[in-house]
């Protein structure tokens, strides 16, 4: 028990927080974000290194502006995530607003499975959390190595509707299940991999280790791929969960074609807010053999 206290405590105080009205939790978020750029050493240099290497044609000042603008709304999403966790259904809906959904009813109207290609923007749980409220969905978690936090969660992602929540050894033939039993695939497959499931295609001009996960996983459940982006709004006005049109001629023969075609993509996406990617994370870790990591 004492051991978890600290956690306790954290989630105590977050629960606390969301109780306030966003005009005055969003600075309070900023201002979090100003001290984790300001003491989280570790992370701000992952997020300068990964800011230099994609937008080497910014000034040096114009990407550690960036960088900190980053941090502020990374700071706001962790407060606000408190409002997805404990929010009433009307705040949220309030906060959240979704763009598209029509086109989802009609593929799986249809009869066609369904994978939401969700990258990994600050918002991405706020996108989660609206679609759980519209649609029983089958996604993919990370156990936390905090109990607590694991904890809190797994019943935030899952506290809408009936969702099923698989863990990556669960493995791929439930989750085709799953999608061929009706149930949206939010999936995020935006993050560095082990050299062993990836293959190397161009993300930002840079070799990149990525799985190629998205077109087996729609060739194996027949499914169409809608592209997913939760956009954070200005100021306190909340957030913006916006559903593309379904990809056509996906997936094709060569899987490396398809998955530098999703790298295309979610790069498209990133320059048009490069402030809400989530930059921290160290996406160019896994490199071509003989090739230096930069972190």
């Amino acid at each position: 028990m004492l051991t978890r206290l600290p956690s306790l405590l954290a989630v105590a105080l977050l629960w606390l927080l969301h109780l306030l009205p966003l005009p005055l939790l969003a600075p309070l978020g900023r201002a979090l974000g100003g001290v984790l750029h300001r003491f989280g050493r570790r992370r701000r240099r992952v997020a300068d290194i990964n800011i230099d290497l994609c937008f080497p044609e910014l000034t040096s000042e114009a990407r550690r502006q960036l960088v900190r603008e980053h941090f502020a709304l990374l700071g706001r999403s962790m407060l606000e995530r408190g409002i997805l966790w404990w929010g009433s259904r009307a705040r949220i809906e309030s906060l959240v607003r979704v763009n598209g959904e029509e086109k989802i009813r009609a593929e799986l109207a249809a009869g066609r499975p369904v994978i939401l290609l969700a990258p990994h923007f600050l918002g991405l749980d706020a996108g989660g959390v609206a679609i759980t409220m519209r649609f029983d969905i089958v996604s993919i978690y990370s156990t936390q190595t905090n109990p607590v936090f694991n904890q809190v969660l797994l019943a935030g992602r899952s506290r809408f509707g009936d969702q099923l929540l698989l863990s990556r050894e669960d493995g791929v033939r439930a989750t085709v299940k799953a999608m061929k039993a009706g149930r949206p695939f939010y999936y995020l497959p935006d993050l560095n991999p082990r050299r062993r499931d990836a293959v190397f295609v161009p993300f930002f001009g840079i070799s990149t280790a990525t799985i190629t996960g998205l077109p087996r996983l729609a060739k194996a459940a027949g499914a169409a791929v809608l592209p997913c982006v939760t956009r954070m709004l200005p100021g306190s006005t909340g957030y913006e969960v916006t559903i593309g049109d379904a990809w056509t001629d996906f997936p094709g023969p060569d899987p490396l074609a398809d998955a530098a075609r999703m790298n295309a993509w979610i790069e498209t996406a990133i320059r048009s807010m490069p402030e809400q990617y989530y930059w921290v994370h160290r996406r160019f870790k896994t490199r071509p053999p003989g090739e230096p990591r930069p972190y």
